[in-house]
């Protein structure tokens, strides 16, 4: 059962946990703030507690507050708008209810971003509205607040006053390092001795800006210095980095001051839709616009593409059928236009959009006896035609062309960038229900656009950046009630990076709930996912080590230094003869012209499930290039079993007469496979197809091998050497990354 706030004293205390939850170093309260934030949230009782629950096991991660001092930080994964501002405002509630007099929120790049954090903020922790002051809510602070914070922190040691009357600060500044600089001068000059004051910092796009961009020229940028220089500052504090692309955090040298000690994976609410429903599926939301309809230098259009029209067509029938469904209607209904970040692009596409709502108002309010009335539905149809395949109760055209022209003639087309006379506009919601928005960088990284339906975005992949282009995806987010409306115009390359990103999340979302379990510091944690080879993980300036790259597609893996390690080498022989004792073989071929040395056994049909467990997992990989290549393959093996858990495998135990392999120059086996019988001519392999030759055509195949190596310079020699050689067939074709931390 959920708790009653009007059941709550004013200075009553609920625990909420006995012990620390896994991985947790102390167990947080929940009180009076948390309790009243989240009846005003109004959530489900299983969406309320799934959101405290996360929240006490982040704030359980950080440092208690009742320690002298310390420091941590935390990464907080999520989905693109799926509520992590809500998460981090529910950590903030719970950091007053538990002794935080500070609390830091490091919200936007940007003004229009920075307004937005900061509006919820004051929204969901009703602090214009509330009588109580349990708050003291400072924007962009400098050295003129002194005397406030001062204030408050003396109360907060004063024993005369009670908890509830106890402020905590809550200090939202931009991501820029001017407004950081200030912060840090602020806090340098305070009176009173932070050592000891617990400070909570939530960095919001903590992947954006704040990491450090010049470590490969060994300096530090200055947003990233100026991160550095607060966090100097406050001897006990807790750094959380809240984002839904956490490529960089996690990719950055685990030495780095910004690289997060713990994880925690938040679930989204039932509500939620993602790439899934937009990218995967037999009926997918997405739609082409062709290259032809992509304005350039090489390709000037005189007008409107025909797509855009189709996406105006499909949003402002959305807009109609709100109308007939309740009038007014409730929430808004927005369509973004998402071109380059260049300005005048945006102008261009401001433009056609004007022009084609402008044509359209007078076409409609001309009356269904003009010809060009006519025209015009038909225009509509095609966008009718494509919403009932996903819209079950969807009104006829004919109810909905009642409605069209106060759908189109009532929405509000705005263009969003900095260049604007007035600067970036801010959107007033409440004032108009419908609106186009036109904008580039503006619209981009934790922008909320409010009912977003229909999304044209005519740019490419740019450089590939894989978090860039996901947090692209503003049109992601609680979209359940009306998903059938929902549309997203992207061109191919665009749309094949989503699609990619789709199983890239949903891995990297896997392996770090996993990890988050284990109790074990997130440094440990090996740098390893699954990533299309098209696609970079992030900016590569924010990255100072070397990452492995590769996909197995219809190819051979085997170790090239399986020797260098003794303890290894045994226990790999183990672990192969047990695995090879629990299977049956038979003879791979009969033919009486085979040497010993190519007469081979083999055991079909082995479960992949025994291969990876029995085997794979647990074999030792001491060199370093080696194991980053078999911890990619493993990516690709276990992906393609999760949907395949049936699957089979062939084992070859290849002839225990095989002879000695001598190592390359650098100390590794330049080549493994024996070659064909004959080797050359028109006979070639008619007797042995070769080594390389042998596994079964689309599943993954093992080859164990037992091997004399010798030294290129013959003076060591490694008796008896276990190797393991994959075949891995295109089936389990995967792109992967690894970095060797």
């Amino acid at each position: 059962m959920p708790i009653n706030p009007e059941e709550v004293s004013e200075n009553e205390v609920i625990s909420i946990l006995s012990r620390p939850l896994p991985g947790g170093r102390w167990s947080p309260a929940v009180g009076r703030e948390t309790l009243d934030l989240l009846a005003y949230l109004n959530l489900s009782e299983e969406s309320s507690a799934t959101l405290s629950h996360e929240a006490l096991a982040i704030l359980g991660q950080c440092i208690s507050p009742i320690l002298p001092e310390g420091s941590t930080t935390g990464l907080v994964v999520g989905y693109v708008q799926s509520g992590k501002t809500m998460s981090f405002t529910t950590v903030a509630a719970l950091a007053h209810d538990n002794g935080y007099p500070i609390v830091i929120v490091i919200a936007g790049t940007s003004k229009p971003l920075l307004n937005q954090s900061t509006e919820r903020l004051t929204k969901d922790l009703r602090l214009n509205s509330r009588e109580d002051r349990r708050w003291k809510p400072l924007l962009n602070p400098k050295l003129t607040d002194i005397q406030g914070i001062t204030n408050t922190l003396t109360q907060w040691n004063n024993p005369e006053t009670p908890d509830n009357a106890k402020q905590t600060v809550l200090i939202t500044v931009m991501k820029q390092h001017t407004h950081l600089k200030n912060l840090s001068k602020l806090l340098a000059t305070i009176d009173i001795d932070l050592k000891r004051v617990p400070v909570l910092i939530i960095d919001d796009e903590a992947d954006q800006a704040g990491l450090n961009n010049a470590v490969r020229r060994g300096k530090e940028s200055p947003t990233y210095a100026r991160l550095l220089e607060i966090r100097r500052h406050l001897q006990h504090h807790s750094f959380l980095q809240y984002t839904a692309t956490p490529q960089a955090p996690l990719l950055i040298n685990i030495i780095d001051v910004l690289s997060p000690n713990f994880v925690q994976v938040l679930t989204p609410g039932d509500e939620y839709t993602g790439g899934k429903a937009f990218f995967k599926g037999s009926e997918p939301l997405n739609r082409p616009i062709p290259e032809i309809e992509i304005p350039s230098d090489e390709n000037i259009l005189s007008g409107a593409p025909r797509s855009l029209r189709l996406a105006m067509a499909l949003f402002y029938l959305g807009v109609a059928a709100a109308y007939v469904e309740h009038d007014p209607p409730k929430g808004n209904r927005s369509m973004m236009v998402h071109p380059s970040q260049k300005t005048v692009p945006h102008a261009e596409y401001k433009s056609w959009v004007d022009s084609v709502q402008t044509m359209w108002v007078d076409v409609l309010k001309s009356g269904s006896q003009d010809p060009d009335y006519q025209s015009l539905l038909q225009e509509f149809k095609l966008a009718h035609d494509d919403l009932k395949k996903k819209v079950t109760d969807l009104p006829s055209l004919e109810i909905l062309s009642n409605k069209l022209y106060r759908a189109v003639s009532g929405t509000r087309v705005i263009e969003i960038n900095s260049k604007q006379p007035d600067g970036t506009p801010q959107i007033v919601w409440k004032s108009d229900y419908a609106h186009i928005l036109i904008g580039g960088q503006a619209m981009d990284r934790g922008f909320t656009v409010e009912g977003l339906t229909v999304t044209y975005m005519p740019r490419g992949s740019g450089l590939g950046n894989a978090d860039t282009i996901q947090q692209r995806a503003r049109f992601y987010g609680y979209k359940k009630s009306y998903l059938g409306y929902c549309r997203v115009f992207v061109e191919d390359n665009v749309k094949n990076a989503l699609v990619e990103y789709v199983d890239h999340e949903e891995d990297i979302r896997s392996r770090l709930s996993t990890f988050s379990q284990s109790m074990k510091p997130l440094s440990e944690w090996k740098r390893a996912f699954i990533l299309d080879l098209s696609l970079k993980p992030t900016r590569p300036s924010v990255l100072a080590l070397p990452i492995y790259r590769e996909k197995y597609s219809n190819d051979w893996f085997y170790p090239k230094a399986s020797h260098v390690n003794g303890e290894a080498v045994t226990w790999n022989q183990s672990v192969i003869q047990n695995f090879l004792s629990s299977l049956t073989f038979h003879p791979h071929s009969l033919d009486s012209r085979l040497t010993k040395a190519q007469q081979h056994e083999v055991s079909l049909n082995v479960p992949l499930s025994v291969v990876l467990t029995q085997l794979l997992l647990s074999l030792r990989i001491a060199d370093s290039t080696d194991s980053q290549h078999f911890t990619g393959i493993l990516l690709q093996i276990e992906r393609y079993f999760k949907e395949n858990s049936d699957t089979s495998c062939a084992i070859y135990n290849m002839s225990q007469y095989r002879d000695k392999r001598t190592l390359g120059i650098r100390g590794t086996l330049p080549a493994l496979h024996q070659g064909a019988n004959p080797s050359r001519g028109s006979e070639k392999g008619s007797i042995y197809p070769g080594d390389a030759e042998i596994y079964m055509p689309g599943q993954l195949t093992v080859q164990i091998h037992n091997l004399r190596l010798i030294s290129y310079d013959k003076k060591h020699e490694y008796p008896n050497v276990s190797i393991i050689a994959l075949w891995i067939p295109e089936i389990m074709a995967k792109g992967w990354l690894v970095e060797d931390q």
